[in-house]
């Protein structure tokens, strides 16, 4: 990347990126590969390619948006409009799991409606449908929330930490959290080898691993969010001043904990009150 002379605003104008580009021809690699692996129309590498593209074009932008960041381009106002995107995106996210709660408390509240004729058909009028046996909320659900309310509170440790110029205690706040996100998604592997329904046959399997199951790919997300905040810290590059990359990876991931609550209380605790329980 060129150097860049020192500005006479605020503001960043950024240099010519090929990466927009090059996200794009591989996320639709990535979507054509999909659909034609789904259809037996062709072998599953092409999907590969078009991931290990994304993969590349994140890598490679965000390393371009780290360089700007240490070279002085990220001025309060560039740091005050990346914060309103941040917030957007954690917006759009809400809405994103919006959708599944939606689909579910459908479900929850019209599984014998008149007008809903093969839902009736198919489930009995019944929900959850006769037959399936749902997880015990407070076994491993349980553990799994107070797992990600820990991490909540240590991902905090680390954010107060940097502010306070404490680096150790920052590597051990984003460790610790690191663990426990890895941890959590390990529990909730378990608890899927022990469900006592699937995800084809009926509206609650569907609806119920459509949300958790998201909401874990978004803890990984989030994971790997810290683990590079980590590898940041490590070499010294975040700072008292300087750390929207922590900043955002800390929103992400009290966004995370927020969400896994509702999921929790609505779907695990609410969704099985007075319905039989698997144990485990």
């Amino acid at each position: 990347m060129a150097a860049h002379a020192k500005p006479n605003h605020d503001y960043h104008l950024v240099n010519p990126s090929p990466w927009p580009f090059v996200g794009s021809v591989s996320a639709f690699v990535m979507a054509l590969g999909a659909v034609l692996w789904f259809h037996e129309m062709a072998p599953i590498w092409l999907m590969l390619i078009g991931f290990a593209g994304v993969l590349y074009t994140m890598f490679a932008w965000w390393s371009d948006v780290l360089y700007e960041a240490s070279h002085g381009d990220h001025t309060p106002v560039v740091q005050m409009h990346h914060r309103y995107g941040m917030i957007l995106f954690i917006a759009s996210e809400v809405m994103f799991f919006v959708a599944w709660f939606w689909a579910y408390f459908d479900g929850f509240f019209n599984y014998d409606a008149a007008e809903q004729v093969a839902r009736v058909a198919a489930m009995g009028a019944a929900w959850p449908p006769t037959g399936v046996e749902l997880f015990d909320p407070f076994h491993l659900p349980l553990f799994n929330t107070l797992i990600l309310l820990t991490s909540g509170t240590t991902v905090t440790w680390a954010h107060h930490a940097l502010l306070h110029n404490d680096r150790e205690g920052l590597k051990w706040g984003l460790a610790l959290t690191i663990a426990l996100g890895v941890l959590f998604s390990f529990v909730q592997v378990l608890e899927y080898t022990q469900a006592g329904f699937q995800y084809t046959g009926n509206l609650y399997g569907a609806t119920f691993f459509m949300a958790t199951g998201f909401h874990g790919f978004h803890v990984l997300i989030g994971t790997i969010f810290l683990a590079v905040c980590l590898i940041i810290a490590l070499r010294g590059g975040l700072t008292q001043k300087n750390h929207l990359s922590f900043e955002f990876a800390a929103w992400y991931w009290h966004f995370v904990d927020v969400v896994w609550l509702f999921l929790f209380a609505s779907i695990y605790v609410w969704g099985s009150w007075g319905v039989a329980v698997h144990h485990g």
